[in-house]
């Protein structure tokens, strides 16, 4: 009986080590997928919805578009045409900073991201072109598995900001990695006391000519 009684939790001390193992190695099989599929990358074209929920009014705020994702330097510029709702609104990131020009009232509101480019960043280009091991200088990671999201197989990874100021803007950032391209196809950034926006991306085309007027704020 004794002999049973050691072999049970030396059991379940390997069966959690075993796990522990998995999990590591699950997490350093997608970085390493990053750092890969960051090599060549050059340009991103998709098809975006974001979806801004507010608990407290049980509100979802829908916003569809196209957004451009290409490689300037060790940053990334981001242009993000909101072509829903109707007139919408052009976003673009570039250089640190941030300029928002709204169609309806034909304003360009102007913002100084340096500050708070990662914040921008986690938003806009978080899994597009980044390298894997880059992602521990600024979160905390946690390997959540394999999922599927907007239909495809994919790897789920939590991130935890390092940053104060931007862990308070976002505490949780959970990422869906397709297990083919090493793109995101769809992100959730919790916002704290139940709110978040969750975004899904498909029609996701790599490395392919953009758009002449992609990056211009106006168009």
């Amino acid at each position: 009986m004794r002999k049973i009684m050691l072999v049970i939790p030396l059991a379940a001390l390997l069966a959690a080590s075993a796990y522990g193992q998995s999990k590591l190695g699950g997490l350093e099989q997608v970085l390493n997928l990053l750092d890969q599929k960051s090599v060549g990358f050059k340009t991103v074209q998709t098809d975006f919805e974001w979806d801004q929920y507010q608990r407290v009014v049980e509100e979802h705020e829908i916003n569809k578009g196209v957004m451009y994702f290409k490689r300037a330097g060790s940053s990334v510029d981001v242009a993000a045409d909101i072509r829903t709702p109707h007139p919408g609104k052009k976003l673009l990131l570039k250089d640190g900073a941030l300029q928002v020009f709204d169609r309806k009232t034909g304003q360009t509101t102007p913002y100084d991201t340096r500050k708070n480019r990662q914040s921008f960043e986690s938003f806009l280009a978080l899994g597009f072109g980044g390298r894997g091991h880059d992602l521990p200088k600024n979160f905390d990671l946690r390997y959540a598995g394999v999922e599927t999201a907007v239909g495809v197989q994919t790897y789920k990874l939590e991130l935890t900001p390092k940053a104060a100021q931007v862990k308070q803007m976002f505490p949780l950032i959970t990422l869906w990695i397709n297990q083919q391209t090493g793109m995101s196809v769809q992100q959730k950034l919790d916002q704290g006391e139940g709110d978040y926006r969750l975004a899904k991306y498909t029609n996701i085309e790599v490395n392919q000519q953009l758009p002449g007027d992609a990056f211009n704020l106006k168009k």
